[in-house]
C-alpha cells in the first residue's frame, strides 16, 4: 500500500512538473530564433532532395530495402529461436564504443533484445540508403547523413522509459521517484539553458575557479575590457629569461590548462622554469557586441606583450595557443610580420589548432551560406553568440556519448552526475562577441580566407601565415572531433611549406585530454618524427614514418622549447608578480572574469529589461 501511495505521489509530483517543463518549452518555441528556422527548412529542402534522387535510381533504394526486410525476418527467427530455448546468434551488435545497451536486460530479455537489434539494423539501412544515391552531390549528402543520425539517435529505444528494460527496474525499485528527481532536474537545465537543451554533466556545485579549480598561485596584473593577464609565482629559483604566454581559446574559460594541482599544465610549466602568463577573456555581454578578432589581436595579445614587457623588462616570449586562441597568436605573428616590427613572439605552440579550415570536420554540415547568414542575422540581435549553443553544438558530434547518455542517467534515471573537473570547465561556457563570432563564421570557417596571403586584414595590415619564419610546434589529438588531426596537419603544411623550423606532433586521445595530459599519469602516448622538419603533402604519410612514444608530450615540447632558446641564453633570478608604477596588482588569479558565468550575464540583462537605467528610460520616453 505504502508503495502504491508513493507512485501516486510520483504521478502528481510529474504532472506539476510536467505543466512548468511545458511552459518553459512554449516559450522558446515562440522565440525560436533565425538559426533554428533556418535549420528546419534547410533540413526539408535536404529531405526533398534525398526523394528526387531516391526516385531517380530506384534500384538502389529497393536493394536497401530489400536487405532490410531479409535482416527483419532473420531478426524475427532469431526471437522464435531463443523464444524456445535454442541458442542463436544475433543478427547485429552494437558498436563496441556504444554504450547504450549494456544492460544485462538488453541481452538476456527477448523483447528488449529484439527491440534494440530492430533499431540498430533500421539505424544502419536508413543511414545506408543515403550512402547509395550516388547522384547525391556531398555537402548535401553530408548534411543528410549528420542531421539524420542526429534523428535516429534520439528516437534510440535506450531514451525512453517504456522501451528501455534498465530504467523501467530502476523506475519500479524507486516507485517512480527517480522520474521526479529527474524532472526536477530537468524543469532546472532548461530554465538555464539558451535555445537548445543544454544537459548538466557534471556536480556544479562541486567546483569554483579559485577555490577548488584554478588554483596555482599568481595575481593579476592587467586588465582591460577584453581580458586579464595572469602572472604566477615561481616555483624554482631561476627561471628561462623569456616568458611564456598561454593564449586560451576566447570561446572557453582558460583554466582548462589550469584545473587541479595533478593535471595543470600551468603549475607544471611553472615548475619547469616559466615565467607564465595567462589570458583570461572577458565573458561577453550585448556591450561588447562590436568586438572584432582585429580587437583581441591588437586590445588582446599585444596588449598582453605590452603588459608582460613592462612587468618582466623582456620584449619577446614564447607564446602557446589553444584551439582557437593558436589561431589568433598565429595572426598576431603573422601582423608582426607583416608590419614588419620585431617579432615579439619567438617560438609559437599551437594545441589543436585550425589555420586552414577546409576540413571542419562534422561541424562543417552548420557552414553554408544560409546557416552562417542566420547565426550573423541572430548574434546581431543578442549581440553575442551564446557560449551555451557553442557547447551543445559540440556535444552533438557524439551525441550518444556526450548528449544522450547524460538525458538518461538525469532526467530518468534521476541520478545526480558525478563531481569530474573537465565536465565543469565544459559545462562552464564563454559567450563570444557578435562581431568576432561572424568573423571567424564567415571569413575563417565559410571562406577559408585564413590560408589565402592577404585573404584577412588586422587594421588595414593584409596577414600572410607564409611570413611566419619561426619555431613552431603544432600539438595535434588524433581522437580531436573539434580539429580534426589531418586538418590541423595541413595547417602546419601552409607555414612549414617555407619554414623548416615547424615540428609536428599528434597525441592520443581528443581535443581536451590529448593536451591535458600530465607526465606523471602518462595516460596516452603520442607520435613524432624523427625529423621535425619532415611534413609530407599527405598526413598518413606523416603517420606512418612516425614513431609512438608512451608517456605525455609535455617533457617533449619541453625539450623542444629548450632548443630553441637564444644561444648562450643563462637563467635569471625567479620573478615574483609586483605592483609597477604603471601597472598595480589587481587581484589574485584566477581575477575576476574567469568566474563571470553565463547565468549572471542572464540575470544582468532580465535586470536591465526590468528596470532600465534613467538614460534609457529618457530615450524611450522622448521616442
Amino acid at each position: 500500500m505504502a508503495s502504491a501511495n508513493q507512485f501516486n505521489g510520483a504521478l502528481d509530483a510529474l504532472a506539476d512538473l510536467n505543466r512548468k517543463l511545458v511552459e518553459l518549452y512554449l516559450s522558446r518555441s515562440t522565440a525560436q530564433g533565425p538559426l533554428n528556422q533556418v535549420l528546419m527548412q534547410a533540413n526539408m529542402n535536404d529531405a526533398n532532395r534525398f526523394f528526387e534522387h531516391a526516385f531517380g535510381q530506384p534500384n538502389a533504394l529497393v536493394e536497401q530495402q530489400l536487405k532490410w526486410w531479409q535482416q527483419q525476418l532473420e531478426l524475427s527467427q532469431h526471437a522464435v529461436l531463443r523464444l524456445f530455448g535454442q541458442p542463436s546468434e544475433p543478427v547485429i551488435q552494437p558498436d563496441r564504443s556504444d554504450r547504450r545497451f549494456t544492460s544485462d536486460e538488453w541481452q538476456q530479455n527477448i523483447l528488449f533484445d529484439y527491440l534494440k537489434q530492430s533499431y540498430l539494423l533500421t539505424t544502419q539501412n536508413v543511414l545506408g540508403s543515403i550512402n547509395q544515391l550516388e547522384t547525391l552531390d556531398e555537402e548535401t549528402r553530408k548534411r543528410l547523413e549528420f542531421f539524420t543520425r542526429q534523428y535516429l539517435s534520439a528516437l534510440s529505444p535506450s531514451n525512453y522509459l517504456l522501451s528501455n528494460p534498465e530504467l523501467l527496474k530502476v523506475t519500479l525499485e524507486n516507485n517512480g521517484q527517480n522520474l521526479v528527481k529527474g524532472m526536477e532536474l530537468l524543469v532546472e537545465d532548461m530554465e538555464k539553458s539558451a535555445d537548445t537543451l543544454n544537459i548538466r554533466m557534471t556536480d556544479q556545485s562541486s567546483f569554483r575557479p579559485g577555490d577548488n579549480l584554478a588554483t596555482t598561485p599568481g595575481k593579476v596584473i592587467f586588465r582591460n575590457h577584453l581580458f586579464e593577464l595572469i602572472q604566477y609565482v615561481p616555483t624554482t629559483e631561476e627561471v628561462l629569461q623569456r616568458p611564456l604566454l598561454i593564449v586560451p581559446p576566447f570561446i572557453n574559460k582558460f583554466y582548462i590548462l589550469d584545473l587541479q594541482a595533478q593535471n595543470s599544465f600551468v603549475r607544471w610549466a611553472v615548475s619547469q622554469g616559466h615565467t607564465v602568463f595567462m589570458m583570461s577573456w572577458v565573458n561577453a555581454t550585448p556591450e561588447h557586441k562590436d568586438i572584432t578578432f582585429e580587437d583581441y589581436v591588437i586590445d588582446g595579445v599585444l596588449a598582453a606583450l605590452d603588459a608582460i614587457e613592462t612587468a618582466t623588462g623582456e620584449k619577446e616570449v614564447n607564446g602557446i595557443g589553444y584551439c582557437i586562441g593558436g589561431t589568433l597568436l598565429s595572426v598576431t605573428m603573422a601582423y608582426l610580420a607583416a608590419r614588419r616590427m620585431k617579432q615579439r613572439i619567438r617560438t609559437g605552440t599551437l594545441f589543436t589548432t585550425l589555420l586552414d579550415f577546409a576540413k571542419p570536420g562534422d561541424i562543417g554540415v552548420f557552414i553554408n551560406e544560409e546557416t552562417v547568414s542566420a547565426v550573423e542575422t541572430q548574434n546581431q540581435i543578442k549581440g553575442y553568440m551564446d557560449g551555451r549553443q557553442i557547447a551543445v553544438s559540440f556535444s552533438l558530434l557524439r551525441e550518444n556519448s556526450l548528449y544522450w547518455n547524460y538525458f538518461v542517467d538525469n532526467y530518468l534515471k534521476g541520478k545526480s552526475p558525478m563531481a569530474f573537473d573537465i565536465l565543469y570547465w565544459n559545462c562552464d561556457s564563454t559567450n563570444v562577441p557578435a562581431a568576432c563570432h561572424n568573423f571567424l563564421l564567415r571569413q575563417c570557417y565559410l571562406e577559408n580566407q585564413l590560408i589565402m596571403p592577404g585573404g584577412i586584414s588586422i587594421r588595414g595590415t593584409a596577414i600572410d601565415l607564409n611570413k611566419i619564419k619561426l619555431p613552431l610546434y603544432f600539438l595535434s589529438a588524433a581522437e580531436d572531433h573539434i580539429a580534426l588531426w589531418d586538418a590541423t596537419y595541413d595547417g602546419a603544411k601552409v607555414i612549414g611549406k617555407d619554414n623548416s623550423h615547424v615540428t609536428f606532433v599528434l597525441g592520443e586521445s581528443g581535443h581536451i585530454a590529448g593536451v591535458v595530459n600530465p607526465p606523471e599519469k602518462g595516460k596516452y602516448g603520442y607520435w613524432c618524427n624523427p625529423d621535425n622538419s619532415f611534413l609530407p603533402d599527405d598526413s598518413q604519410a606523416w603517420l606512418n614514418a612516425a614513431e609512438h612514444h608512451k608517456g605525455s608530450w609535455w617533457p617533449h615540447w619541453q625539450q623542444w622549447l629548450v632548443s630553441h632558446l637564444p644561444e648562450g641564453s643563462k637563467p635569471v633570478p625567479a620573478r615574483q608578480p609586483v605592483a609597477r608604477e604603471n601597472q598595480p596588482l589587481l587581484g589574485d588569479a584566477p581575477g575576476e572574469y574567469v568566474k563571470v558565468r553565463i547565468s549572471d550575464i542572464d540575470q544582468q540583462i532580465k535586470a536591465s529589461l526590468l528596470h532600465p537605467s534613467s538614460e534609457e528610460s529618457a530615450e524611450e520616453n522622448a521616442a
